[in-house]
């Protein structure tokens, strides 16, 4: 079968890939609140394990920089990034309103840092797209990214920002195709809804359907227009295991890239799709989900590896750390090594835990016909579209080196868990650090300390819009008559990233736990 999409030089042989890490130490400080499930504390959990097991020294590790404002914009209306800013939770009974239109406050409850942590977890995911356009890496992973239930104008689903979104955006800056695949136990309605109307995006969804947030999701959902069977929904039910799930996802997913040929590929991690998750129902052991990971990774096509839900915190940190493994090539001990959070792993103390004895409601019959039918949707498709060659927009750049400026002693252990220096120079067989910066969209955007060299003057953009499928010259040419979408309060929401476009032609302060020990530890 021809597998399609960019080959990779370094993953030629099926074993080695380059792979760009982003973590933020702060990241784990961040707090929902009181009972709520998600938690980000996880994102540290798993970053301990990564460092116990040696894995960092096989990375680049990159500190992202944090998303701007602009950046946000790319998707999301400006009045809901304005509200994420400006929203505290002193400020939030002033703003009853807002907040109610913006579905912030239950779910999505306002807490210290809310905006920063926003673009904090989108700038990776942006910083790991701009790594894989680059050529810097072949799969890059932000395990504080994922967060797949973001719309336009509203939170969803402990979602507040939609960085998946924000990182296809990048991506189609180089590629032709990208396809989003989503193993989360929800289905991903923002990413879905997004680029619902476009053949430049493929979404392929393996969710539990059914009574079930969102509620969205149903194999008759395939994309309308341009975007006719470019959604792909695998709707599952309770109980599911590693063999009728993998029984799925390697025909559907190998014939999705025979089809479509990606040149880049957005694998969403979500991790409550395990067995003994919080909120979920699935019954898939971490061997299992990583097969997914193990899977995409064999076609030696860019990957951006993301997290998402996951809220048995031992289990998250157990899956992505594996996961982490699987993307460097590498086997890693069952038996876990001690660490700073070993109290959470007990009695046993391993990588691994073993499926529930639950009952699988996905029967034979049922998978066959739900495969049968999705084969079919995929046997209509025109074979990798393709789009005009056109202007595009310029790429994200990078900061330059500056060899006089490094300083090597300022490297920190690559076993710290709190690394906070961005650095820019490589030491044998030491972790790399770097941050990544975002190109300025217009020359007021420009910070103080910004060399104005980051910025392309022939730069061909309508600032005031918002580019939803970032198709170079004529997405400037299809945004231009969209004005009344630049604010959701300008017009009748859109349910979509560009359901009213013209069609186009294809182809602070944080609130911390005490000791960074996470409530209801019981409960997980």
């Amino acid at each position: 079968m021809e597998t399609g999409g960019n080959s990779l030089a370094s993953g030629a042989d099926g074993s080695k890939r380059k792979v760009c890490y982003f973590y933020e130490p702060e990241v784990g400080n961040y707090y929902y609140g009181q009972g709520h499930p998600m938690k980000p504390h996880r994102i540290r959990m798993t970053h301990s394990l990564l460092v116990h097991y040696g894995l960092l020294q096989h990375m680049n590790v990159l500190k992202p920089n944090p998303a701007r404002e602009k950046d946000l914009c790319r998707f999301h209306a400006d009045d809901y990034v304005s509200f994420l800013k400006k929203i505290t939770p002193d400020s939030q009974q002033d703003l009853a309103r807002q907040l109610k239109r913006f579905n912030v406050g239950e779910d999505c409850p306002v807490f210290d840092g809310l905006y920063n942590f926003c673009q904090t977890y989108a700038g990776g995911s942006i910083g790991g797209a701009v790594k894989l356009n680059h050529g810097h890496c072949d799969i890059a992973v932000n395990w504080a990214g994922g967060l797949h239930h973001a719309k336009k104008c509203e939170a969803s689903g402990f979602c507040y920002v939609n960085d998946i979104v924000l990182a296809i955006l990048e991506l189609l800056k180089t590629h032709e195709r990208v396809l989003y695949v989503d193993i989360d136990i929800h289905h991903g309605d923002g990413v879905e809804e997004a680029f619902y109307v476009t053949d430049r995006v493929m979404t392929v969804s393996f969710h539990k359907f059914g009574d079930y947030f969102p509620g969205t999701g149903d194999i008759r959902d395939t994309g309308y227009g341009r975007g006719k069977y470019y959604a792909l929904n695998v709707p599952l039910d309770d109980g599911i295991d590693d063999e009728s799930y993998q029984s799925m996802f390697k025909p559907i997913v190998s014939k999705v890239m025979e089809v479509y040929r990606p040149g880049a590929v957005v694998l969403q991690c979500g991790a409550d799709s395990l067995s003994g998750d919080r909120l979920g129902c699935f019954n898939l052991t971490v061997k299992g989900h990583a097969e997914c990971v193990r899977f995409m990774r064999s076609f030696n096509v860019p990957l951006l590896l993301l997290g998402g839900g996951g809220y048995t915190i031992r289990n998250v940190a157990r899956c992505w750390c594996y996961e982490t493994a699987v993307a460097l090539g590498m086997e890693i001990d069952d038996k876990m090594p001690q660490h700073e959070y070993i109290e959470y792993f007990g009695p046993d103390y391993t990588l691994h835990v073993a499926p529930s004895n639950m009952e699988n409601k996905n029967t034979r019959d049922l998978l066959e016909a739900i495969r049968a039918k999705l084969l079919d949707n995929l046997s209509k498709l025109q074979h990798a579209p393709s789009i005009q060659f056109q202007e595009r927009p310029p790429d994200t750049k990078l900061p330059e080196e500056d060899e006089d400026e490094v300083d090597k002693d300022e490297r920190k252990d690559p076993e710290s868990d709190v690394n906070a220096v961005c650095e820019r120079e490589s030491s044998p067989g030491r972790a790399t650090q770097e941050c990544v910066e975002f190109e300025a969209k217009d020359k007021n955007d420009i910070a103080v300390d910004e060399p104005a060299s980051v910025v392309d003057s022939t730069m061909i953009e309508a600032p005031s819009l918002k580019v939803y499928h970032a198709r170079s010259k004529d997405v400037v040419s299809a945004f231009s008559e969209m004005t009344t979408l630049k604010s959701c309060t300008l017009t009748e929401e859109t349910t979509t990233a560009a359901s009213d476009a013209p069609q186009v032609e294809p182809g602070q302060e944080k609130s911390k736990k005490p000791n960074d020990q996470p409530e209801e530890m019981d409960h997980e």
